[in-house]
């Protein structure tokens, strides 16, 4: 069989049953491009045809969520969940609540999450979830309605063993608090391991909160100490300043660098001095007010609504916002400006284009199924922790995280070896390792 062929033609067939939804025809494409070389040592997963499985959800819940606003008015929402693979453990992956929120964004999330989660090596397989609904400008007591009708449908879809959300855009610690309390309402069991990203007090983890921005940043330190090289005296922009973007800045500024620049959906703040987090996380998570706040604040900062953040000349870039937000000329800036390495904190920020600028200019490129894997390894953490009915330390937890990312980091160099890549590929090495993982469970199982 021609492996090529084969490859392009289950991507089509992908495209085609799901017409316009091209995040996910985005995401498919990324790794099934990449797997010719892992088919064509295993013949068996063609003839079982994990490819062409592997690309369908095993779930889709598409639901009404109605609610009622401060004014006494009905509101109307839809909310998601995709529940894509459980071939190595029950469905695993965040609920996004924002305005962008449909099914071809969820199913991209959820394509990313069957691959980023088998690359943990913790037995969780891969889903997404969220809602249209846009927790900005609304009030405590709209966001628990909304969350509180969210959980009346989707409860029945969840439990420990069969599919854990946690957080997203738009998903912290205040909706997970309303989301688990609703549903501890209707079952009458305080299931602590059905949600994950808890409050401490009642069957959180520590470090959870910090691990997506940690991990990231353990993940870029992994990879420029194989050229011998480190975060200390570097320059790094990071790209958000919600929680991914927050706590890769506190981590990167533990291990010596200076970040001098960070965004939000408004615009971008250069501070040549280095980003002030405790004033940033005043303004962000405190004020929940704009980076304008920050600048502000702060003469010497400088607040820009034109251009891109990825303009501001660094060593290390972290994109940590949202899907497809570093194009190939924000790459093009950012190699021109003399960047080492770029390590992807959220999910597929980076366009096709800019990836393949960054592989053809030698420059590090961490993608996010691999970079980014450190928050659902910390959940998965989380999950061992409830079912033990232990409470581990931050540092415990934190060592168990860098440990994880280490471990990624080295099967993805192995695998990218192994499959005629170059150490370097981490692309290459993510998507076959993630995949290979995923097939050996799938075809043990049998055609289910």
């Amino acid at each position: 069989m021609n492996v090529s062929a084969h490859i392009e033609a289950v991507y089509a067939e992908v495209c085609r049953r799901n017409a316009g939804e091209p995040e996910f025809h985005q995401a498919v494409g990324e790794v099934l491009h990449s797997l010719a070389p892992a088919l064509h040592a295993h013949p068996e997963y063609l003839e079982a045809r994990i490819a062409e499985r592997v690309c369908e959800p095993e779930r889709q819940v598409i639901f009404r969520v109605p609610w009622v606003d401060d004014q006494g008015r009905p509101q109307v929402n839809r909310g998601f969940r995709v529940e894509f693979s459980s071939a190595l453990g029950p469905y695993k992956g965040g609920l996004r609540f924002h305005p962008s929120v449909n099914l071809g964004i969820v199913k991209f999330l959820g394509f990313e999450q069957i691959f980023k989660n088998a690359l943990t090596g913790l037995a969780i397989g891969g889903g997404k979830g969220g809602s249209d609904f846009d927790p900005k400008g609304r009030s405590e007591g709209e966001i628990m309605r909304f969350c509180q009708s969210f959980m009346t449908e989707l409860y029945r879809h969840l439990g420990e063993h069969t599919d854990v959300p946690a957080g997203d855009i738009g998903v912290g610690g205040r909706e997970i608090g309303y989301l688990f309390g609703q549903y501890k309402r209707i079952t009458n069991r305080f299931e602590a391991g059905v949600l994950t990203g808890k409050g401490i007090g009642w069957g959180g983890s520590q470090a959870r909160t910090e691990a997506t921005g940690y991990g990231a940043v353990f993940f870029a330190k992994e990879m420029l100490a194989t050229r011998g090289e480190g975060f200390e005296g570097r320059k790094v922009v990071v790209s958000g300043s919600g929680n991914v973007a927050v706590y890769a800045i506190e981590k990167v500024r533990a291990l010596g660098g200076t970040v001098v620049a960070c965004s939000d959906s408004s615009g971008y703040v250069v501070d040549e001095d280095g980003i002030d987090l405790e004033l940033l996380k005043g303004v962000k998570e405190v004020r929940r007010g704009r980076l304008s706040s920050y600048a502000e604040a702060k003469p010497k900062a400088r607040y820009s609504e034109r251009g891109s953040v990825f303009e501001v000349p660094c060593d290390v870039a972290l994109p940590c916002a949202t899907q497809n937000e570093l194009a190939g000329q924000d790459a093009g800036a950012l190699v021109k400006n003399g960047v080492v390495a770029v390590a992807e904190g959220a999910n597929m920020p980076c366009t096709p284009e800019a990836i393949e600028t960054f592989r053809e200019a030698g420059v590090l490129f961490g993608p996010g199924k691999a970079a980014n894997a450190g928050g659902v390894a910390t959940s998965a953490l989380e999950m061992q922790q409830n079912a033990s009915r232990d409470v581990w330390t931050f540092a415990q937890t934190e060592a168990r995280l860098a440990s994880v990312m280490q471990s990624v980091h080295a099967e993805c160099r192995a695998t990218a070896e192994t499959y005629g890549g170059s150490a370097d590929d981490y692309v290459l090495g993510a998507n076959i390792e993630g995949f290979l993982r995923v097939a050996e469970a799938m075809t043990a199982q049998g055609v289910v």
